[in-house]
């Protein structure tokens, strides 16, 4: 999103920083396979057990093996998205040339949904440049239960698609910041009303037709398409069958109707609230210690959702209920985790620690009996901290890779990182007491990073595209690092980052501090103070 186009309000939505550009990276970072979306569906339904879950999937070839992966993660709705219709932001390439039509991808994900007997586990929705009653009517008869219609809804408020979207240029005023553009908007709810009633009024129409009374009668009916050939019969020899077959074999209605919600395992959290009553019912503050292994995922999350729910985002102070772990926690540790909650783990941690971190806080540091230096081995696992919006972490030893990729406000020390740390970072502080891998601060446009460059080699790890890396140069900046650092080895007692701070007036001289180009003029506090600017001017 460029940064003319992040007003105030943008900013404050997406926990970044007003008139700085907002990169959207196609990939999702904490998604490689299909074990980690799994994950993802079983962290977000700890933290909203009411929740159903949707993954889209762009129609293409193959979409059927992925859909059925995607039915055994326990996701309650499948999205299949054709090539048509989307923003008109995109590149041309991607609207002109991604993705296959809606009918193939939907015939697709339904036949191999039935042979592999999970159709009914999941809900199929489609979407992709439907405008009409007879588009909903073929998408049911393909397999799906739920239909998706934007562009039309769009050109219904006053849309006329002139595809600049990303300009801020909008002439009718329905995508764009600009007051003045935003005047001759035109749109209202009631002709988006009137553009589904009439959609719905030829649905009734069609199906009346087929002799049936609802929709729900005809879902999976491909029996009842067939194709129609144009042209000369040498010319026109396109076989559609495939996309009409029926892998059930049933004739007539389908039998089995798809479950609202899928349930997955509960965690230790349901013990943790369990024993958390008097919390929850009195507000007392509260200490609870257990043994975890790295079995038990999403520690903290379903326990964030019930805080969320009694006393808010902020109802608590940080730091009301402790949790110590001892032992190796599963995946996610601390995901969604809100303020009130800190976890302190006497071990180590898996993949996601701190994914999507909301004012909690997280300590890991290793058991006191380990005889291992902190800074050399690593303590927690890859994807750390990825979309935080606020909290803290403290852990000694190293990260995985993708550390605090998109962290959009958490404050966070650790002792080393792999590759591709702070990618797309938007807000928060972090701290690297310790060598970092290749691609560091890749589209980052928010936040500051210090890096602790003992080696000398940070330098050639670093993504220069639009970050400003140099030494501390400003008192006030230098204080906020030492603090943190304090802070660190308060929380972890790590030998490592206390001799840092012991021989501090050597080693400050080995920090780099990363901060994105576009935010050098919206700091309160500048880089460098006024001697150091001065020493800078004039060499």
């Amino acid at each position: 999103l460029p940064g003319f186009k992040v007003t105030a309000e943008i900013a404050r939505l997406r926990h970044a920083t007003e008139g700085v550009t907002l990169i959207s990276p196609p990939p999702h970072h904490d998604i490689y396979s299909i074990e980690d979306l799994a994950q993802l569906i079983y962290d977000l339904k700890q933290i909203n057990p009411d929740a159903r879950v949707c993954v889209k999937l762009v129609s293409a070839a193959g979409i059927g093996t992925i859909a059925a992966g995607v039915a055994k993660a326990k996701a309650d709705v499948i999205n299949i998205s054709g090539h048509s219709g989307g923003t008109g932001a995109s590149p041309q390439t991607s609207i002109k040339y991604a993705g296959t039509p809606w009918e193939m991808g939907l015939a697709e994900v339904h036949q191999v949904l039935t042979l592999n007997k999970l159709r009914d586990r999941v809900t199929l929705r489609v979407d992709g440049g439907f405008k009409t009653g007879r588009d909903v009517v073929i998408g049911a008869l393909l397999g799906a239960e739920e239909f998706g219609v934007g562009t039309a809804s769009l050109v219904a408020m006053g849309c006329i698609m002139v595809r600049q979207c990303h300009s801020n240029t909008c002439p009718v005023g329905v995508c764009t910041q600009d007051p003045k553009l935003r005047e001759k908007f035109v749109g209202t709810p009631e002709k988006v009303v009137n553009l589904f009633s009439f959609i719905a009024e030829e649905v009734r129409e069609i199906l009346s037709r087929l002799g049936v009374r609802s929709l729900e009668e005809i879902v999976g009916r491909s029996d009842l398409l067939s194709q129609v050939s144009r042209g000369a019969p040498h010319l026109d020899d396109l076989d559609l069958n495939p996309l009409l077959t029926r892998a059930d074999g049933i004739v007539g209605e389908r039998q089995k109707k798809a479950v609202y919600r899928n349930p997955v395992p509960d965690t230790l959290d349901a013990r943790m609230v369990e024993d958390a009553k008097a919390v929850f019912e009195r507000g007392e503050k509260m200490q609870l210690t257990y043994s975890v292994r790295n079995t038990q995922r999403a520690i903290g999350t379903r326990f964030s959702s019930h805080i969320v729910r009694r006393f808010g985002m902020d109802g608590l102070k940080p730091g009301h209920i402790t949790v110590r772990l001892r032992g190796s926690a599963g995946q996610s540790l601390g995901a969604f985790a809100v303020q009130g909650l800190k976890l302190e783990v006497f071990g180590d941690a898996n993949d996601y620690v701190g994914k999507g971190l909301s004012g909690g806080t997280i300590v890991v540091r290793p058991m006191t009996s380990s005889p291992l230096e902190s800074q050399n081995n690593t303590i927690i696992g890859n994807t750390v901290l990825y979309g935080a919006t606020a909290g803290k972490l403290f852990a000694a030893g190293q990260a995985g890779e993708r550390f605090a990729v998109r962290n959009s406000g958490a404050t966070v020390v650790v002792e080393g990182c792999g590759a591709n740390g702070c990618e797309y970072m938007t807000g928060g502080v972090a701290v690297i007491l310790g060598s970092v891998g290749d691609n560091f601060g890749a589209g980052m446009t928010g936040g500051m990073a210090f890096v602790y460059d003992e080696e000398g080699t940070f330098l050639t790890h670093v993504n220069h595209d639009n970050i400003e890396v140099d030494r501390l140069g400003s008192q006030y900046w230098e204080g906020v690092l030492k603090s943190l650092i304090e802070e660190h080895v308060a929380e972890t007692q790590s030998h490592y980052a206390a001799n840092i701070l012991a021989n501090w007036d050597q080693t400050r001289k080995l920090f780099w501090q990363i901060c994105p180009e576009e935010m050098l003029d919206k700091l309160e506090h500048p880089l460098k103070d006024d001697e150091h600017r001065d020493v800078a001017i004039a060499e």
